[in-house]
């Protein structure tokens, strides 16, 4: 089919120009600016990546001052009079408007631990109570170190500076933090072989490999293995949720780790950095992979470096057997009970339903995300399809593949979607589905390749709402793409 034919060629063309010559944020679907910028970035341009920790603190705390993406309309007489003061911030006013009330960006983190499980923990949670998952066995402080290097891959400084504060919430030490960018040994072996597996599912997931799964095998459970993917693939989708909608830097840093909570001016990400990490340079943030930028400190649009014919992966697909353990239909039905769809029971719901309560959490997350958006069934899987290009996922591109069809779609209408952003006009799409399917796209790539211009002229031919659910889309798929394919599941049939 041409939609092959054309992937095939656009992904050896992409290969064969990338290996000769780096690839910038500028190459994505509008030219950039090559202009100064601050600290921040420009309107047109990504932030600097850091490559040591005294940079990459300052970032942290410039990024205090960033300002939001989304305009928003005054609070309301009832919001001012709340108590909840997360009903008049940013992000919560965000999801109060526009996103389902059943779901939300609480929907990320189903698996990302719980401070009950850790008793060097003092502050109290801002996450809501849920019935905790008896089946979710790791460590709070090492899945915190895990959202740590995802953050840190992904640039995203939100959730980089709240993870710093965490982990000295619990317990760590600032050269103990350092170390995470720049010297794993200093880790115990185990913690090395998944800090490798977070790194790699967040910046390459289609490179994930069996041996990557089974140097985890060698320490962890299946469960636990399971469990890690699941927590990284939830950090990838808050990152992006969290830079897409341009929520700043806490003044408080998220209130961890502060000596007084109510003290606002207490906290600052500028602190003294010793020695041995001054000028060490980050081996977290660049990949070795050459089709990735050599220079750490150039933030890439990374895309999915897939070589062969996409016909024949997607046929591949359908018989892989999986690296993780499925529960059985009949046991996935009496755990979903009215959630259940009709039919067998999808391979990925089974995946996740290893953890009956966490994973039915997580499902009922991604099927709100699927029917209570008010984004049409069109464009919904249009987005599916193209993030799971850009990620490389098979299950996924196959699964949006089938939406799209299902949907009178035809070959040339999904094969056009390959070329978002080129001045073909071979896509035909609306002005405003194409600025929608670009913001998914570079979004998918990484959470600051889209720039602040490419929300704005989303948001001038669409609206707050249709951004901001893109945006969550776009996370939710981003997540569901790395823990299936990192699983290897076999395409349902």
């Amino acid at each position: 089919m041409k939609l092959f034919k054309t992937f095939f060629v656009l992904t050896a063309a992409w290969v064969a120009t990338h290996s000769m010559q780096k690839s910038t944020f500028a190459q994505l679907a509008s030219p950039a600016s090559q202009g100064a910028s601050d600290a921040t970035g420009s309107r047109d341009q990504p932030r600097p990546t850091p490559t040591t920790r005294p940079e990459m603190k300052r970032l942290l705390e410039d990024m205090k001052t960033r300002k939001e993406r989304i305009p928003l309309p005054p609070l309301s007489d009832i919001d001012k009079e709340s108590s909840d003061p997360r009903t008049q911030g940013y992000e919560g006013r965000l999801g109060k408007l526009f996103l389902p009330t059943t779901n939300g960006a609480r929907g990320y983190l189903n698996f990302s631990g719980s401070q009950k499980r850790n008793p060097a923990v003092t502050q109290p949670s801002n996450r809501p109570a849920v019935e905790e998952d008896l089946a979710l066995t790791l460590d709070y402080g090492f899945k915190t170190r895990l959202f740590w290097i995802a953050s840190r891959v992904n640039n995203c400084q939100y959730c980089l500076g709240h993870q710093e504060s965490k982990l000295l919430g619990v317990g760590m030490l600032e050269d103990a933090i350092a170390a995470l960018d720049s010297d794993w040994s200093k880790f115990p072996v185990e913690e090395q072989a998944a800090f490798a597996l977070a790194r790699r599912l967040t910046l390459e997931p289609n490179l994930l490999s069996d041996e990557d799964i089974a140097e985890c095998k060698k320490y962890y459970s299946d469960l636990q293995v399971l469990e890690i993917i699941l927590s990284v693939s939830g950090n990838n989708a808050i990152n992006r949720w969290k830079e897409g909608v341009g929520v700043p830097q806490s003044t408080s840093g998220g209130s961890f780790g502060v000596p007084n909570a109510s003290d606002q001016k207490a906290h600052s990400y500028l602190t003294d950095t010793s020695a041995p990490f001054l000028t060490a340079i980050s081996k977290t943030i660049y990949s070795s992979d050459p089709l990735h930028s050599a220079d750490p400190s150039k933030t890439v649009a990374v895309k999915s470096a897939i070589g062969g014919d996409a016909a024949t992966k997607l046929q591949e697909a359908v018989k892989r057997t999986p690296r993780l353990p499925l529960v059985s239909n009949e046991r996935a039905r009496e755990i979903l009970g009215e959630l259940a769809p009709a039919g067998v029971v999808p391979n990925w719901m089974r995946l996740l339903l290893n953890f009956p309560v966490a994973g039915k959490r997580q499902i009922a997350s991604l099927v709100t995300a699927e029917t209570e958006l008010e984004l049409n069934q069109l464009i919904l899987a249009q987005m599916s399809w193209v993030i799971a290009l850009q990620n490389g996922a098979w299950y996924s591109l196959g699964e949006a593949q089938k939406r799209l069809k299902d949907l009178g779609q035809t070959n040339e209408q999904i094969d056009a979607l390959a070329q978002l952003g080129e001045l073909s006009g071979k896509d035909k799409l609306s002005p405003k589905d194409r600025a929608l399917l670009i913001v998914a796209k570079n979004l998918a790539a990484s959470p600051v390749v889209l720039t602040d211009r490419q929300v704005d002229q989303a948001l001038k031919l669409s609206s707050s709402q249709d951004v901001v659910q893109a945006v969550h889309y776009t996370a939710m798929r981003s997540m569901f793409d790395r823990f299936t394919e990192a699983a290897a599941l076999a395409t349902d049939r």
